[in-house]
């Protein structure tokens, strides 16, 4: 069962836009201990910036521990890693051997999790890696993503996973180990060289087209912190999914960009739909892998069945969000497709609060209205006849994989 811890702060941050700067301003006020844990770390103009607050923190005596997975940051050029290490900046690669020519599951066992805890005080927990929103193909609008902030009391468990899962890949990288425990000491207050730091990673960010837009605070709020790992939670995201799911009674709006769910997921939206609950997808409707195709082996069954499925074509969306009866919803890293579910390293957060989930929900809603496309069930049965042959294909491509690594798709 979800344990719901209340008393926290928790803000909603949509794309880079809100996030970036929200973390540079953390990041330059920190005055003990940093950990970043992305999936995708890029050399561009953000992630340029967020490198230089990192080295500023650590110039000014701030352990910083930055662990980057090994195949979404595989092209990330050495250069750029050995001079955050130079700066001080302590740099871990999860699982760095990426050949192609096993396949062996341990090899897609990814940190797919974008978690940032600063001073054990503030915590950020989404979907959005340290890339430029603007960094996405053909030139498209930036995508579309979403992370909180988090103050209060389920700090303490965001840092200790997150401190143990550091702890975990110093032992493998057989490197010494040093935490500091910022509880023993003060936070630092904002001093005149802080809060220039502060203002020029605002200004900086500002500059390229990110803002602040001065969301709100939602207090008091009821939140889990959700992991997905290979040893003691390796269905606890599906389940709190599934849980909320099962007991929906007016609304479930999922937006996901990789979307290819098992079997008890699939079963347990038809049931909702069943009993009455109104059921969206918000689905990715530009293709960036041929594997995406497998989410619309769904399509048939899902329209024909009563549920909406809207597909966001204006730009790429990123999001993997759900917001259930107004009232519940979850911001995090986790996809509903075999590869987030079954293999990847996943942290979500579960927010039980109607102010939070509103918030969300209408910026769901504008994105629908803005850039989504509704399918129907009568154009989807008559036409698209070439998506529904390579959906099966890549669908079967899925089944075949999950199989020779030993998992199965039923869930």
């Amino acid at each position: 069962m979800l344990q719901l811890i209340g008393g926290n702060k928790i803000q909603l941050l949509k794309n880079g836009a809100d996030y970036f700067p929200a973390l540079l301003t953390a990041i330059a006020n920190a005055a003990h201990e940093i950990y970043l844990q992305t999936y995708i770390y890029a050399d561009d103009a953000v992630g340029i910036r967020i490198a230089n607050a990192l080295k500023a923190a650590a110039g000014r005596g701030v352990s910083v521990n930055l662990l980057l997975d090994g195949f979404g940051c595989k092209d990330l050029p050495a250069s750029f890693v050995q001079q955050l290490e130079r700066a001080g900046v302590k740099v871990m690669f999860y699982r760095p051997k990426i050949s192609p020519l096993t396949l062996k599951k341990t090899r897609l066992r990814r940190l797919h999790r974008k978690v940032v805890v600063i001073d054990s005080r503030i915590g950020f927990v989404g979907g959005i890696n340290i890339i430029d929103d603007h960094n996405v193909p053909d030139q498209a609008p930036p995508r579309i993503d979403y992370a909180v902030r988090i103050e209060g009391p389920l700090l303490p468990y965001i840092v200790a996973s997150t401190h143990k899962l550091w702890r975990r890949i110093a032992w493998v990288h057989m490197r010494a180990l040093e935490l500091s425990f910022p509880q023993e000491k003060p936070l630092r207050p904002f001093n005149q060289t802080g809060q220039q730091v502060i203002n020029q990673g605002i200004n900086q960010a500002a500059n390229h087209g990110i803002n602040q837009a001065g969301q709100a605070v939602n207090t008091d709020v009821k939140a889990a912190f959700v992991v997905r790992d290979n040893i003691l939670h390796r269905r606890d995201i599906e389940q709190a999914y599934l849980d909320a799911i099962a007991t929906a009674q007016s609304e479930i709006f999922i937006a996901n960009a990789y979307f290819v769910p098992g079997r008890r997921f699939r079963k347990a939206l038809l049931a909702a739909v069943a009993r009455g609950v109104s059921v969206k997808l918000l689905l990715q409707g530009r293709k960036e892998y041929f594997l995406m195709f497998a989410t619309y082996a769904f399509y048939t069954e899902f329209l024909t069945h009563g549920i909406e499925i809207y597909e966001y074509r204006k730009s790429f969306m990123h999001s993997k969000v759900a917001v259930i009866d107004h009232d519940w919803a979850t911001v995090g890293s986790s996809n509903i497709d075999p590869f987030s579910l079954l293999l990847g390293r996943e942290a979500n957060v579960v927010v039980q609060d109607s102010a939070f989930a509103t918030e969300l929900r209408s910026d769901l809603a504008a994105a629908v209205k803005d850039g989504a496309y509704q399918v129907s069930a009568q154009e989807w049965s008559s036409g698209n006849v070439l998506k529904r042959f390579f959906s099966w294909l890549a669908y079967g491509m899925v089944r075949l994989f999950l199989g020779a690594i030993g998992h199965s798709n039923k869930q």
